[in-house]
């Protein structure tokens, strides 16, 4: 007798990472599923009861899409009202909207699964011609906006955003990321003088941010960190919540110094 395995249910606490809008019909799961074999190699192991059933409720389901040993979960029809609602936020007037949902993220293979769930959203957005809206960052792409690679070339910069703005306290610059919460991470700030040059700050952060995705979890406060690869000592002052863009997160904030000696912090 053949066993079958049971893919991971996703917390149903857990909000989308990607919103799909589209103007035209929803694309068959079927079309979904050689789509996905075409571009990487597949299989995609579709699991939903309704669709195998033929049932009429089989678009508005929540689906397992497993690829390997990665799974996420994705419903390629929301229900009217919940369209509405989605459009009414983002400001766009597409009529059908999908979304993707992650599960469970273990640091081990969370970039693989942030990367099977960006490959299924890209997907959605082929097929529909439509726009998908990166939850975390607040990122918008069309069709042509997406960077497909492969995953030996897998790049945290394809899904973190490092953002500026002005800061709360008097004459200094905020600086922070948006997207390390989908690796399962508190996302990263720090502060600095005004009016100094920004994009030095911003590819640090970047740079940090992509070695704490390959460490595989947050450092505490108070630790410090060599990073070697990027000829840097970063320390971790605190950790707060905070609303940036609306979105409520958790940021720790840091500095670092030169593995010189020179100090970079504010």
């Amino acid at each position: 007798m053949k066993i079958r395995r049971k893919l991971p249910k996703p917390p149903r606490a857990r909000g989308p990472l990607y919103v799909i809008g589209y103007s035209s019909a929803p694309p068959d799961l079927s079309d979904l599923r050689a789509w996905f074999d075409l571009e990487y190699g597949g299989p995609l192991k579709l699991k939903d009861d309704a669709w195998e059933a033929g049932t009429a409720d089989a678009r508005s389901s929540l689906v397992l899409a497993a690829h390997g040993p990665w799974s996420v979960a994705f419903q390629i029809s929301l229900t009217s009202s919940e369209a509405d609602e989605w459009s009414a936020l983002l400001g766009w007037r597409h009529r059908g909207v999908a979304h993707v949902i992650p599960t469970t993220i273990t640091p081990h293979h969370a970039s693989d699964l942030v990367l099977h769930a960006a490959r299924l959203a890209r997907g959605l957005t082929l097929l529909t011609d439509g726009t998908a809206h990166d939850v975390t960052t607040h990122a918008y792409l069309n069709p042509s906006d997406w960077q497909d690679r492969p995953l030996d070339r897998f790049r945290v910069s394809d899904h973190i955003t490092v953002e500026h703005a002005e800061a709360a306290v008097p004459n200094r610059d905020w600086f922070y990321t948006l997207g390390l919460a989908k690796f399962g991470l508190d996302e990263i700030e720090t502060v600095r003088p005004l009016g100094l040059p920004s994009r030095p700050v911003q590819e640090s952060l970047a740079g940090i941010a992509d070695e704490i995705v390959r460490l595989g979890h947050s450092p505490k406060v108070g630790a410090t960190v060599l990073m070697r690869g990027l000829g840097l000592s970063v320390q971790v002052l605190r950790h707060r919540t905070a609303s940036p863009s609306g979105t409520t997160c958790t940021l720790r904030e840091i500095t670092w110094r030169d593995l010189t000696g020179e100090d970079l912090g504010p």
